[in-house]
């Protein structure tokens, strides 16, 4: 029998609490990437909590509906998730999932226009991905890589500079396209049960892990770019360079171990946002 705390943990683990948060966390960071000291001030330091806790119910929210229509597949990959085990009924993660994204769209209204275009359409894409494009071979990696990295340019945007989050948001992107075609291979014994159509079942395990190895490959050699502009100096050239080192043996690591190249990509994704941080944090009290 599923009693009231049983649910409630459920509930919660739907939104994956700690991958939330860390969005949340990005989303200060690429505002903080965009104006530097300046994100204390009053009016950014507003906006930057506003864009911070939409994108915390947002992600909140596209897990809880990316657990609702992927409860098939999980009985396969996933068991002891909410749905799968009963904690959770599918209406029940259904309803969870639009409160969510009702607390996002509220927590956006007020931010600057181009930040409440960004949410919009990344609401709605969290939407479309989970019920049409999840299954849809490389286009669905592309989506989910434009909302990860989408989460720093959300970030500038709300401060007034997403220009100089782009950058980020770029690299952020190709990482996470790389990361979500690793993870594509690890499951692709409960997507071909599904008739899911991913990139590996489309085009071969190999194959697909050469697409994530480029990809990891192109946002290594733009990392630097932010230095050679004059955005960052040396110190940022330093910070990264462990970040690359990370990203490229993880691209090696892939391979030959799916689970873990993905989950080391991780690291490498989470240094790379420290570089830039360092970067910024020379500039603006250096």
């Amino acid at each position: 029998m599923t009693t009231t705390r049983d649910r409630l943990a459920g509930l919660l683990e739907l939104t994956r609490p700690v991958n939330s948060l860390v969005a949340g966390l990005l989303t200060f960071i690429g505002a903080f990437v965009a104006v530097g000291a300046s994100v204390f001030d009053p009016g950014p330091a507003t906006n930057a909590v506003g864009a911070v806790a939409a994108t915390v119910l947002a992600a909140a929210a596209g897990n809880a509906i990316n657990d609702y229509f992927d409860r098939d597949i999980d009985r396969i990959n996933d068991p002891d998730r909410a749905i799968p085990r009963g904690a959770v009924t599918p209406r029940g993660a259904l309803l969870w999932s639009g409160a969510l994204f009702v607390g996002a769209a509220v927590a956006a209204v007020f931010l600057p226009l181009l930040a409440i275009g960004i949410a919009a359409f990344n609401l709605l894409s969290l939407v479309l991905y989970t019920k049409f494009f999840k299954g849809t071979p490389g286009f669905g990696n592309l989506l989910v890589a434009y909302l990860g990295g989408s989460t720093f340019l959300f970030g500038g945007a709300a401060v007034g500079n997403a220009e100089t989050s782009a950058t980020l948001f770029a690299l952020a992107a190709l990482s996470t396209v790389s990361r979500e075609i690793i993870k594509d291979v690890e499951d692709i014994d409960g997507d071909r049960e599904e008739g899911l159509t991913t990139l590996p079942v489309a085009i071969g395990e190999r194959r697909a892990l050469l697409v994530a190895a480029g990809a990891l490959g192109l946002a290594v050699l733009a990392s630097p770019v932010p230095y050679f502009t004059g955005t960052f100096g040396v110190v940022y050239l330093v910070a990264v360079a462990p970040a690359d080192a990370v990203m490229a043996y993880a691209a090696y690591e892939g391979f030959s171990d799916p689970t873990a190249s993905q989950s080391r990509l991780k690291y490498g994704m989470f240094l790379a946002a420290g570089a830039f941080i360092v970067g910024r944090a020379v500039v603006a009290f250096g």
